[in-house]
């Protein structure tokens, strides 16, 4: 049987509450699968003689990958895709993916504003590779009843 989805309740969130943690593993076959997906086969993303050369400190993932995965877990807490109103980043600093070791991202998610005439909760991600800030004013805007 399927785990039952709560969608959140407007009414029942505040200000600072953190709403979802997740980790991200990535490794080369990770990148190598996403330009598959997306079609994006810039070599800064898999070679790294390519990134070296263009002043790179080692293959690159992908920005929209970041960006994507980084907002699965505000995705997963509202329950439905729909119900995010808007989501925007900055890039700050690269995701680079050790050939051996891979790289993990850590998503932390937390309220930073709530608009009770809108019932729009902004949900604030803080994105990391490390100690380093990968998005920058990462911010999602949900829709909730």
């Amino acid at each position: 049987m399927a785990p039952v989805s709560v969608t959140p309740v407007f009414d029942e969130l505040a200000v600072g509450d953190v709403v979802a943690e997740r980790e991200f593993p990535l490794t080369r076959d990770s990148l190598v699968r996403y330009a598959g997906a997306s079609g994006d086969f810039n070599p800064i993303h898999y070679r790294d003689d390519v990134a070296a050369s263009v002043g790179l400190p080692g293959v690159l993932a992908h920005g929209m990958l970041t960006m994507g995965f980084a907002v699965q877990p505000v995705v997963d807490w509202a329950g439905d895709p729909g119900r995010v109103a808007d989501y925007q980043v900055r890039f700050t600093r690269p995701v680079v993916v050790d050939p051996t070791d891979g790289a993990t991202v850590t998503v932390s998610a937390k309220v930073g504003q709530l608009d009770a005439e809108a019932r729009v909760a902004r949900v604030d991600l803080t994105v990391k590779l490390g100690d380093d800030t990968v998005l920058g004013k990462a911010q999602v805007r949900v829709a909730l009843d």
